[in-house]
């Protein structure tokens, strides 16, 4: 059996995700019902072992570690002196908006996107700004509008972009022209490019995923980007990021931000574990990916078969699929909480999201296969049962 398959009862583990009613089943937050690999496992427990844990900081081997999985796996290799070490993407995105921005500005995102921004803008006084993608029904697909994007940042009060790339919650991988495209306007404007890239080593076919940082000099200065071990390795609870800031004097702005914020301190295990994702989790990740492959296939090939009323609207990247239910003529939520109600299956409602989000429902298809044919006949009994309460 492989590792993948293994059924992991998380109940009573302090999971966010696994707080449920007995057989209900969450496949909703970003969060892998996986083991992470080996490797980060033995590092954590040498460091346990050592038994003495006072205050550290980043060695250069964590950023040398950075930058040597950014080039193995994706052919741009970031400077180490470009980086800085974070709590977490979130934490970052929340500090660079306080620092870059300034209460009232626009910060400009494109709906639907993970919601976590709309808190980091607004908890912090400024205004969202979207401009939304544009939905294709036909062919399950989004893009940009970007005259409508150019629009909004050339506002007086825009001064921030946040850019998901990799997308959730649709699943896309921008291509590098699209990319050039985003930071073209934005350095055009005046608009610092703040671009969230949790999600980059999750990419399966064309596009291939593009850091922003491999962007020509001029582009990548005008940017921040955020990139974490924590979705690719299923270590989120280690609170670990790297902020990558080529720009020398936007890198100064964001080391303070971070540091007045006290983000900057890692904690006893963020360091050993990272290193040890980076430098030895590669094989590791290849089997995960091969292993997401087949459940993105398997529920491609359910809905086509046997559930016509859920449109696969996603594309190349993550391990969210975003689902259209607008055959169903309901709001994701009303459908989610019938779901629940009725089948114990937990998915992500869309409207969080905003945008057209309200049409959609979100589903993490990181576990074990087992899990994923029981989610999908779950799914199935849900769609039929509230068609026929709604003929």
């Amino acid at each position: 059996m492989s590792e993948f398959d293994q059924l992991i009862d998380r109940t009573g583990t302090d999971s966010i995700k696994w707080a449920v009613k007995p057989g209900e089943l969450p496949m909703w937050i970003a969060d892998m019902d996986f083991k992470t690999a080996p490797a980060i496992i033995a590092a954590m427990q040498q460091k346990v072992q050592f038994g003495v844990f006072g205050y550290e900081e980043p060695p250069a081997a964590y950023f040398t570690a950075v930058a040597d999985w950014y080039e193995s796996q994706h052919g741009a290799r970031p400077d180490p002196a470009w980086m800085l070490y974070c709590t977490g993407v979130i934490p970052a995105v929340s500090s660079v908006v306080r620092r870059v921005s300034h209460p009232g500005d626009n910060v400009v995102v494109q709906a639907p996107v993970y919601n976590m921004f709309y808190h980091s803008i607004e908890n912090n006084g400024r205004h969202t700004l979207s401009s939304d993608l544009v939905y294709d029904q036909a062919a399950g697909t989004y893009h940009i509008d970007f005259e409508d994007l150019e629009q909004k940042l050339a506002d007086p009060l825009s001064t921030l972009m946040i850019l998901c790339n990799p997308h959730n919650p649709v699943g896309k991988a921008w291509s590098k022209a699209t990319l050039t495209r985003i930071a073209e306007l934005c350095l055009k404007h005046h608009v610092v490019l703040l671009s969230d890239e949790i999600h980059g080593d999750l990419v399966f076919g064309a596009p291939a995923y593009t850091p922003v940082f491999a962007l020509p000099e001029r582009l990548r200065n005008n940017a921040v980007i955020c990139v974490s071990p924590s979705k690719t390795f299923n270590v989120a609870a280690l609170h670990a990021a790297t902020v990558i800031v080529p720009g020398a004097a936007l890198r100064e702005s964001v080391t303070r931000a971070l540091n007045n914020d006290e983000l900057a301190e890692p904690n006893l295990l963020s360091l050993p574990a990272s290193i040890a994702a980076y430098t030895q989790g590669a094989a590791w990740l290849a089997d995960l990916k091969a292993t997401l492959l087949a459940n993105r296939r398997q529920v491609q090939d359910f809905l086509q078969s046997s559930l016509p009323a859920v449109k696969p609207a996603f594309e190349n990247a993550t391990y969210l699929l975003w689902l259209d239910i607008s055959a169903l003529h309901t709001d994701s939520e009303t459908f989610c909480q019938f779901l629940r109600e009725q089948t114990g299956l937990i998915l992500s409602a869309g409207g969080e999201y905003r945008g057209n989000g309200a049409q959609f429902i979100r589903m993490n298809i990181a576990c074990p296969k087992a899990q994923i044919t029981d989610g999908l006949q779950r799914l199935a009994k849900g769609v039929h049962l509230f068609e026929e309460q709604n003929l």
